[in-house]
Order: C-alpha cells, then structure tokens, then sequence
C-alpha cells in the first residue's frame, strides 16, 4: 500500500507503508503537508451570516442525514420551535460527532459567539450560574445547531422573569414493557384532570418513548409551587387509573406510565416541541391536537416528515400562548393530598433535603436497614 509525501521542496517521494521509513515518512507529512481548512456553508438568515462549520458531517448514520439536514430541518419548522424554546434560557445539548457519538450538557454559552447572540444569567440551586443562550429568531436557532445540539432544552421561564415559570411540563414517561396505547390513554386521562381544573394542556409526542403536555400557566408561583401542583396531578391520575399509571419516584416502585412531576423543579429541561432526538430514524417531539392522540404512531414523525406536515397543517399548538391558566385549583388539590397524609415526594438527588420530604433512598434499601 502506497502513501504519497510532501516534503518541503515539494517533491513527492512515495514509501511502503509499514516499512522502517514509515514513522518517518508520516511525521514528514504532518510537519510539511498544508492544512485543508474544513469547509463551512454559509447560510443568510434573517439579514444576518450563519456560518455552518463541517455541512456535510453525518449526525444520523442510520438514514444519512448530515449537520446541514439539520440545520435545514430546523428553519423550516423555526415558526413552531421558537414557540417552543423561544425568548427563553436554554442548555446545550451538544452531540459534535453526531447521535453516536459521546454527548455533553453544557449550561454556560460559549465565549466565542456572534454579538448578535442574546444570553441571560441562570442560577441554580447549587448558587452557581451560569450565561445561558436565549433565541428569538431563525438565525439564532441555526446557530444553536450548528454547535452539535440535536434538540433544544430550554428552561420552563421566560428571559424576563427567571424565577417563575410560565410552564408546567407533564412528561409520560412509560416503564419497559408498556405498550403504546397505554400512554395515550394516561395522556387523555391527565387532559381530564387538567381541564377539571381549570387548565389547558397541550400534547406532543416525546421523539421517544413517551408524550408531553405542556401546560401554559401565569407567572405567579415558584418553582417549587409548580412542582406541587405537577405531584397533585400525578397523584390524581395515578389514583384513578392505579393499573395504568404512577407517581412513584422510585424505580423499583414503578409500573405503568410514570408521570415525572420533578421535571419542574428548578433547573430541570425537557426536549422542546420540533425538536430532533437523538433516536436512530431522527423522530421528532411532535405537537398534536387531542383529536389526534387516541390514534397517533409517534414513528412517522421524523426530520424527514415533518416540515411537510408544518407546511400543510401549521402548527397545532399555534395558540398555545393566548391563555395562561391559574395553579390555584391544583394546589388546592395539593393541600388536600397533603392532609390526607400524602406529603412531598423525593427530590432528585443535587436538591436541597426538603422539610417533609421522605429519605431518599430506595425502599429496598430502607427495609433492610
């Protein structure tokens, strides 16, 4: 096998790969061959230059799509995911060599960015902060891609007012085993709950295994107040359809479709509506109408599918801003729980020990103590 040189006249010599020349022959091209710069694409968004580093790197080796398919997927459905993710913090979930490769979080914005790239300052519960991204526009959300995030994970707050959530986020999350139906029959029972007490929710598939419904709130309570009301609620559904669903923190414990109210604690994110998972065939967290739950199939909504569905339905979650509801219902219920003698729930474990919250340590453990 042959390998070509570029020594520093510019002659090209040639060598046996393997030979005793070999260690020689390729640190000689390393120190006189010159560089290929990577090749980037640059996109006019909005009036403004986004370059795309590396286009043409595949992100989903399974069905070929490259960074660029990515990028492109995003503007085309950028109406509805700012909707989503829009005008609010966001960690980066960053996959640079693609859905199979290693990933990292990364809540701190990168030092090297456009001016026109806006950042609001997070913290957290362990008192540290942190500059977080915040988009508004397409050509902000390109860049976000561009940095090898796949989905987007904003915060449930707005830019303007960090520490009251404008959100509440029901996420379904069903244990190994359980069918598909079943999730979409806990997803219309907590539509239910909602609605009895005076909420709107709006349902999308996770891009997994799992639906979301997201749950557009006023900006009165703390976080830990809308983690409450998302434990009251899972404690309701989980009380009317014992077989089908749980609110039990503890794996162990679990059966059914587990309804994750820590996901409203502070600091915690969920993949936003449009985005892109992670997932072999690049399934998307779809926005729905109810209508469609009963008979949904979370498969055929992928980054192929999808800007075709936007360019034709629009965006079912498009009035999903026209009403805030009020908490005031459900933490009631939450006080009647609590009398009952349900207290608080664990915490997820980097939380500060709550006052009446149980030992967080699983029940297994507990009993052989």
């Amino acid at each position: 096998m042959k390998c070509a040189l570029v020594p520093r006249a510019g002659r090209v010599d040639t060598c046996e790969r393997g030979s005793r020349y070999d260690h020689h022959a390729r640190s000689r091209h390393q120190a006189y061959a010159p560089r290929v710069p990577a090749r980037k694409e640059i996109l006019q968004i909005e009036g403004r230059e986004v370059p795309i580093s590396n286009p043409e790197k595949v992100f989903f080796p399974q069905r070929g799509y490259t960074k660029l398919d990515l990028v492109r997927y995003y503007l085309a459905v950028a109406e509805g995911a700012l909707r989503g993710a829009g005008g609010r913090p966001m960690a980066l979930k960053r996959y640079v060599n693609g859905v199979e490769g290693e990933f990292f979080y990364q809540k701190r914005a990168p030092q090297a960015r456009p001016l026109w790239m806006e950042t609001v300052e997070l913290k957290f519960p362990s008192g540290r902060t942190a500059s977080e991204f915040v988009i508004r526009d397409a050509a902000q959300l390109a860049f976000i891609i561009n940095l090898g995030c796949v989905d987007l994970h904003p915060h449930p707050v707005r830019a303007d007012d960090l520490d009251h959530p404008d959100e509440l986020r029901v996420d379904l999350d069903p244990v190994p085993g359980v069918p598909w139906p079943q999730v979409r029959e806990v997803a219309l029972l907590a539509r239910q709950v909602l609605r009895e007490h005076g909420l709107d929710g709006w349902p999308k598939t996770s891009g997994s295994r799992g639906i979301h419904v997201n749950v557009r709130i006023e900006r009165r309570w703390t976080f830990q107040q809308v983690r409450a009301a998302a434990l009251a609620l899972a404690r309701e559904v989980e009380r009317r359809a014992p077989a089908l669903a749980t609110s039990k923190w503890w794996k162990e414990e679990r059966h059914g479709v587990f309804l994750d109210y820590n996901q409203n604690a502070k600091d915690r994110t969920v993949a936003s509506a449009y985005s892109v998972r992670p997932t072999p065939d690049a399934r998307v967290s779809t926005p729905l109408s109810w209508e469609e739950v009963p008979e949904v199939d979370p498969a055929a909504f992928t980054l192929a599918t999808v800007p075709g569905r936007f360019a034709r339905l629009g965006d079912p979650h498009a009035r999903i801003d026209e009403k805030a509801g009020s908490l005031e219902a459900l933490l009631e219920l939450s006080a009647r729980q609590k009398r009952e003698g349900q207290g608080d729930a664990p915490w997820p474990p980097h939380y500060e020990k709550q006052e009446d919250e149980p030992p967080r340590v699983q029940p297994s453990k507990r009993r052989r103590r």
